[in-house]
């Protein structure tokens, strides 16, 4: 029988949809401007895709489940159809947990016997978890934050689901990888500065489980991104009606100076016949932006080795929002060289469908230059 340690980081996540580029130290600002926690949806998402799976292979091995009390694991595991064979006790509870409680956990699954620690949360978490139990077990993460560079997380709620399986199988043997975490105080005044801070066990499956983000710092590919820029600004300035949303990322940053538009490096904007009509937007700005503005443009930069589209770092386009502005209306751009370091590009917006809708083609076009463009594998 396989112990596994389940963990949820109930806050994780919730500063993205109101553009607060994360929640560490920053629940009551999120909660202020509407946010509504995330995570628990991400985690139940992955074990419904779990037990579905258990449900169809009767030699499946079976889980004893650790977990916390409330909202820290047992009520989405009971919601999902699993009993949880012991609820350990932390200092905290709720909306109220943090690294504290994290590591308490961690801690305990260790002491427990856990084969696997498997939480739902973003960089942080893994972080806290990390701390605690130092490579003495693998641990495994439904991404669910903000951001997330660490290489311990799934691509997908549901691939983080058949990782599980096949991990507890015996069909996957653990890996060791990064884990990395972002300073936010300073990503969202505009600075991103990403650090190595341990290295982790992890259920290593290349198609499922997501590259930590690339630390190498290269020259840029100058040439490429003055192309793509000047391409996009050619397009921009081309169709002074439509709405253009552009997503976070220097590529994107070089096609708004073009035009003569001061962009923010790490939110997303938008712009109106050459002119900025919204800066560092929430997800409900868009929404108001998209009503006042029927045709509309999306224009974003994938993360490099990792390959996210949507997903990562772009909370604040919604479901709701990239249903509003039609996958067809989407323009990717990445320059050659950091395409040439990521092997596929991938979508994870939170609705399942809509991502099967995006990646249905199988192949994705990217602007790689003026008037260049190159066909690129798509995955879920």
């Amino acid at each position: 029988m396989a112990v596994v340690g389940f963990l949820v980081n109930p806050i994780a996540g919730m500063g993205g949809r109101v553009g607060l580029k994360g929640t560490d130290d920053v629940v009551a600002e999120a909660r202020r401007r509407g946010a509504e926690p995330t995570a628990r949806l991400r985690a139940l998402s992955m074990l419904r895709t779990l037990r579905e799976h258990l449900d169809r292979d009767p030699g499946a091995p079976p889980i004893r489940w650790l977990t916390c009390r409330g909202e820290m694991g047992a009520d989405v595991l009971a919601e999902a159809g699993f009993a949880a064979e012991r609820i350990l006790p932390v200092p905290g509870q709720g909306l109220v947990s943090g690294a504290r409680d994290t590591k308490a956990a961690a801690a305990a699954f260790l002491a427990a016997g856990a084969d696997l620690i498997l939480f739902c949360g973003g960089d942080g978490t893994a972080r806290d978890i990390a701390d605690a139990v130092d490579r003495r077990l693998p641990i495994l993460g439904v991404p669910a934050g903000v951001k997330m560079y660490s290489g311990v997380f799934g691509v997908s709620p549901a691939r983080t689901a058949q990782i599980v399986l096949r991990f507890l199988q015996g069909e996957l043997r653990p890996a060791e990888v990064e884990v990395l975490d972002l300073d936010e105080e300073r990503y969202r005044a505009g600075e991103w500065v990403v650090r190595l801070f341990h290295t982790a066990l992890t259920p290593f499956e290349p198609a499922y489980t997501q590259l930590s983000k690339q630390l190498v710092f290269e020259t840029p590919d100058v040439d490429a991104k003055a192309e793509i820029a000047s391409y996009l600004a050619e397009i921009i300035a081309g169709d002074p009606e439509t709405l253009f949303i552009l997503g976070p990322g220097s590529t994107i940053e070089a096609a708004a100076r073009a035009i003569g538009v001061r962009k923010t490096l790490l939110g997303i904007d938008a712009i109106v016949g050459g002119a900025l009509a919204g800066s560092d937007l929430s997800e409900r700005d868009i929404l108001c932006l998209l009503a006042r503005h029927p045709g509309c443009k999306l224009v974003l930069s994938p993360i490099g080795a990792q390959g996210f589209v949507l997903g990562r770092g772009n909370l604040q386009l919604s479901p709701e929002a990239l249903r509003r502005i039609g996958p067809s209306n989407i323009i990717v751009a990445a320059t050659p060289a950091k395409l040439a370091r990521t092997p596929v590009l991938r979508f994870d917006t939170g609705d399942p469908s809509l991502d099967a809708e995006m990646t249905a083609a199988g192949y994705l076009s990217v602007i790689v230059g003026y008037r260049r463009q190159r066909l690129v594998k798509v995955a879920v």
